[in-house]
């Protein structure tokens, strides 16, 4: 996760680096359930509205947290499918709580509604997200359900009222990109605290739909719009969050932007940028499906570690006897291609490996979605097949 509004604030009023401090553990996006009331265009999980066999019971999903808690994991988000059709998903969340976790909701909202916000008020979530795909009728469209974004923005306005912190999840793509300006005044008006823009991954229902992924030169003129609007809001003095996620090269994209506007300040955020470091799937993010099956991130569902059934979760997370999990937590990474020559591979990491898994059957070449020519990443004779298509015209 590229968190734009903490550069946005070293910016306004710099800090000393600083020694870097790794989490503990990695935060863990865990999949609770595959069942879900809607069938979304992009789903990474595939999930439908039928119950799946073979699902954590409550008291296996107890025994994983144990041993989360004991192997240092600092943040729960629990997913889905949509996590509230688990009947048991407040007893876990509470428990969660009561654990000591960050503890996220994350959840496409349409099941939020005046039944239930007393439960989810009582949880003492940290933070739920809602997945908000454009406006109504865009919206509607990739969920798939008339009247989807209604009940979405309404569960949106039943937390803000209590207190709870909220924010929408937005996964960019060609077809919504032209959305998002009005999704960004929305988040405004509502008084949302948090907007986080996901790149649209190859994985599940997305990679089956990848024709719609955004094109390069909108994906820029997404995150121009989100960089300028995130400073806008730090002037401003209002306190929002803008966060990206599946999309590493988002950290150099914005060394960029502050070159253009604040020559002076480049040399800094460069090194805060590479004390980030870039991508962290396999190393300070996991998931765990609805099945047990541990995986480098969310993405990963095509390959697992192992099984929390059969082994517990800090031991598989440690095995680096799987060559995935070695190569991700190689320190560096050995990248091919563009991303393995690419000027500021501090800041970015090699981007996210399972793209370039998903389309060459290679974790280890460059990732296809960087959208940063070549001339900005220091790269102009090296022979990749992007440079190819970029010098045959293919954008």
């Amino acid at each position: 996760m590229f968190r734009i509004s903490q550069y946005m604030q070293e910016l306004k009023n710099p800090t000393p680096l600083g020694t870097k401090r790794n989490p503990p553990g990695p935060v863990v996006i865990w999949n609770l359930i595959r069942r879900c009331n809607l069938t979304c265009k992009h789903c990474y999980s595939i999930s439908a509205d039928k119950d799946f066999p073979g699902e954590l019971s409550t008291d296996e999903v107890f025994t994983v947290m144990d041993d989360l808690k004991g192997f240092g994991v600092p943040v729960l988000i629990l997913s889905g499918g949509e996590p509230l059709l688990r009947p048991d998903i407040f007893d876990i969340s509470h428990r969660a709580k009561d654990m000591g976790f960050y503890v996220g909701l994350s959840t496409n909202g349409t099941l939020i509604d005046e039944r239930n916000i007393g439960r989810i008020n009582e949880v003492g979530y940290d933070y739920v997200g809602i997945s908000i795909d454009g406006r109504r009728e865009t919206h509607d469209f990739f969920r798939r359900k008339a009247g989807a974004f209604d009940a979405s923005m309404h569960a949106i306005r039943l937390c803000h009222d209590r207190g709870i912190k909220v924010g929408m999840r937005f996964t960019l793509t060609q077809y919504n990109f032209q959305d998002l300006p009005a999704l960004l005044d929305l988040m405004e008006k509502e008084g949302i605290d948090k907007f986080y823009l996901s790149h649209l991954n190859y994985a599940g229902r997305g990679n089956v739909n990848r024709r719609h992924d955004a094109m390069l030169h909108t994906t820029r003129r997404a995150m121009d719009l989100l960089f300028d609007t995130c400073w806008d809001y730090e002037q401003r003095g209002l306190k929002k969050e803008f966060v990206t996620g599946n999309n590493d090269a988002d950290g150099v994209y914005l060394l960029h932007w502050v070159a253009r506007r604040f020559p002076d300040k480049v040399k800094h955020m460069h090194a805060k940028l590479a004390q980030w470091g870039g991508n962290s799937s396999g190393v300070n993010i996991a998931n765990i499906d609805n099945l047990g099956n541990v995986h480098p991130d969310t993405f990963w569902w095509h390959y697992s570690l192992g099984n929390v059934k059969e082994r517990p979760f800090s031991e598989i997370w440690r095995d680096t006897s799987d060559p995935i999990m070695a190569g991700l937590k190689a320190q560096p990474r050995s990248i091919k291609g563009r991303c393995g020559a690419c000027r500021y591979f501090d800041i970015c990491g090699g981007n996210t490996r399972v793209r370039a898994y998903q389309l060459t059957g290679d974790p280890w070449t460059e990732d296809p979605a960087c959208y940063l020519v070549d001339e900005e990443i220091g790269l102009t004779t090296v022979d990749t097949p992007y440079t190819r298509q970029r010098a045959a015209g293919v954008k």
